[in-house]
């Protein structure tokens, strides 16, 4: 399995997963404050967005790299 059926794989699963899920959140430490042996912190929670266009465009483009991308110009 060459390195173009691999990436178009990981592309097609990624889309998938993207339109399935819609998102993932992930929690940021910040804001740390130091006041002699206080430690304060902040954690917050983000999410991210993952567009419908997003992951379609991702397994479109993987469909074609898998249909197209292993061919020479010369066959």
């Amino acid at each position: 399995m060459n390195g173009i059926k691999i990436a178009a794989l990981a592309l097609i699963v990624a889309g998938i997963l993207g339109l399935v899920y819609g998102s993932f959140s992930y929690t940021k430490d910040s804001q740390e404050v130091k006041l002699g042996p206080i430690n304060l912190s902040v954690k917050q929670e983000k999410t991210v967005n993952i567009p419908v266009w997003a992951g379609v465009g991702a397994i479109l483009l993987g469909g074609g790299l898998l249909a197209f991308g292993g061919r020479k110009s010369g066959e």
